[in-house]
């Protein structure tokens, strides 16, 4: 029974980190409300209030940066190096939202009794969730430079900052070493450290796959909306975003909580890439409709020529008319083709229809809930699912 339960508690951080009322209120206490920090404590159910699991993975950052930066290697010729890799961290580690990281210990939560929640484990999961903002940040310094991105989380990309330029490929590459530096550290005695290996690597490379079909369907300069199919769109997207986003936390929290059973892992992968399926398809939609302002960033997936779920859509209900406007302008950066496009999308309905599809994916949701989470009391996982499709960012 646990074992489901920690799907439930993922769903829940990476739906709204809201915790609910009336009768679910005991058991989902410590689910975190990232808006309200001084809510929860750390591996008690009690009332007293320590520091909530928001508060202890802030912490955790900075000793983490000492730890890659000043304890790990310590030959002094290293020095320039190093404190490259600390500005490299500070500067591409935080500031998202961290809903990946912070569903490790999230899920972990539902999965092992409080007893179990030791003051170690829950550094362990803390820092495994940083290992997942770690990897979060290693794609996007690489996304950034190939789809020459401009912002980033509200500030410049780190490759456009200046004397950076393409050297962020390598900070890259320290990002991502960095993971496996610090999961050897602190997971090698443990008896699931395998599994976090494979399942890092594994993740790694499904990414990188999603993201070799992102860029061949939609190369920068070469206009062919013949690839930009629906399937072609959910295979990127599912490679691409859902593996690393949705499945990696709540499979890290599974593997830590002794869960290793493929069924396991199965039925929380089903409901957790419909999940990633919907929340990149919002992703596409806030690109062109949202407030930057709110979001954190520009738009450009028009420019950029990106296999958007708009476009995609797009492209299956115009006119031939309709298509020989979008290829004329479709992937280009002057801002008369961008807002042709946009005039197309708003013709063909294409919010109308957004939100058409929001309501059939919470559908469909719903009955993965029913059959592969069959002992939850589905209505905390609708109550929290709901949640989801409030996002403007």
């Amino acid at each position: 029974m646990h074992h489901s339960q920690g799907t439930l508690g993922t769903l829940v951080l990476l739906l709204d980190n809201k915790t609910d009322s009336g009768a679910t209120a005991n058991y989902n206490q410590h689910i975190l409300d990232l808006g309200d920090a001084d809510s929860i404590c750390n591996g008690t159910h009690g009332k007293t209030t320590l520091q909530s699991d928001a508060q202890l993975f802030e912490t955790q950052f900075d000793e983490l940066v000492a730890e890659l930066t000043e304890k790990d290697l310590t030959d002094h010729v290293l020095a320039d190096a190093l404190n490259r890799l600390r500005q490299v961290l500070v500067y591409n580690a935080p500031g998202g939202k961290r809903n990946r990281g912070l569903s490790v210990i999230g899920s972990l939560r539902e999965l092992l009794p409080p007893a179990q929640l030791t003051q170690d484990t829950v550094q362990r999961a803390l820092l495994v969730g940083w290992c997942i903002e770690l990897l979060q940040a290693f794609f996007l310094v690489a996304d950034d430079i190939m789809d020459a991105s401009v912002t980033r989380r509200g500030q410049p990309c780190w490759y456009k900052k200046d004397g950076i330029g393409l050297d962020a490929i390598n900070d890259g590459f320290l990002l991502e070493g960095s993971i496996y530096r610090l999961l050897r550290k602190h997971c090698r005695d443990q008896p699931y450290y395998v599994h976090l290996l494979e399942l890092f690597t594994e993740t790694s490379f499904q990414t990188e796959l999603g993201q070799a079909l992102d860029l061949m369907t939609a190369p920068p300069g070469h206009i062919d909306l013949t690839r930009f199919t629906m399937e072609r769109y959910k295979a990127i997207v599912k490679y691409k975003t859902a593996f690393y986003s949705f499945y990696l936390p709540v499979a890290a929290a599974m593997y830590m909580a002794g869960i290793g059973s493929e069924e396991e892992h199965n039925n929380a992968k089903h409901i957790l890439l419909e999940m990633g399926e919907f929340f990149q398809i919002q992703d596409d939609y806030l690109d062109c409709y949202g407030d930057p302002a709110v979001t954190g960033k520009i738009g450009t997936d028009i420019q950029d020529n990106k296999c958007s779920w708009l476009v995609v859509t797009a492209l299956e209900i115009m006119t031939p008319e309709q298509r020989a406007e979008l290829e004329a302008c479709y992937g280009r950066h002057d801002d008369a083709s961008v807002e042709k496009v946009k005039a197309l999308y708003n013709t063909l309905q294409l919010p109308t229809l957004y939100h058409k599809y929001e309501d059939e994916s919470y559908q469909r949701l719903q009955k993965l809930i029913t059959c592969h989470a069959q002992n939850l009391p589905h209505s905390v996982f609708f109550n929290f699912a709901k949640k989801i499709y409030k996002r403007n960012k």
